[in-house]
């Protein structure tokens, strides 16, 4: 695997093992280029990874972005199947200018981004969430599409040094 510049450095900070293996597949289908196509992309290779995964399709702002697919984890923690909605209409409440700035800078600086929020959206104060976004490029380099990866956890599960108790 090609370790681009930062790789390591970004690699470092992802907590869940899972957030590496898509990290680590991502850089290596990446190739030459700073990220991979949607088609260089095959979910059936990641199937352990399958119910966190969602890919969101880039739209001219970060409101009118589209859930393309949402793993079964999404539907979960969000009480409903998010596949097919906009961005705008996620019940991310006093959450939602971090989740667009997050996506933001995906799209705009073609990097990936990743966090760890409590409370993701209304409701769920009591769930962790560990999140990955790795942008796709088109066939002119611009960011298409966004891989997502989220790995939810009871709030209860995290030591008081933010790690998980079986990480």
């Amino acid at each position: 695997m090609e370790h681009k510049p930062g790789s390591k450095a970004f690699r470092a900070q992802l907590i869940v093992p899972e957030q590496r293996q898509l990290y680590d597949y991502w850089l290596e289908k990446s190739g030459e280029y700073n990220m991979p196509r949607r088609a260089d992309i095959n979910p059936a290779q990641l199937p352990r990874l399958l119910p966190g995964l969602s890919l969101v399709d880039v739209a001219s702002t970060v409101e009118t972005c589209r859930i393309r697919l949402a793993g079964t984890r999404s539907r979960e923690i969000y009480d409903r199947e998010i596949t097919g909605l906009q961005l705008q209409e996620m019940r991310w409440g006093s959450k939602r200018d971090y989740w667009h700035a997050a996506y933001q800078r995906t799209i705009e600086k073609a990097v990936p981004t990743q966090g760890v929020l409590r409370g993701p959206m209304i409701d769920k104060e009591h769930v962790v969430q560990y999140w990955l976004k790795l942008p796709l490029r088109t066939s002119t380099d611009s960011v298409g599409m966004v891989l997502c990866f989220d790995y939810f956890v009871p709030a209860s599960e995290i030591g008081l040094d933010g790690q998980m108790a079986s990480a």
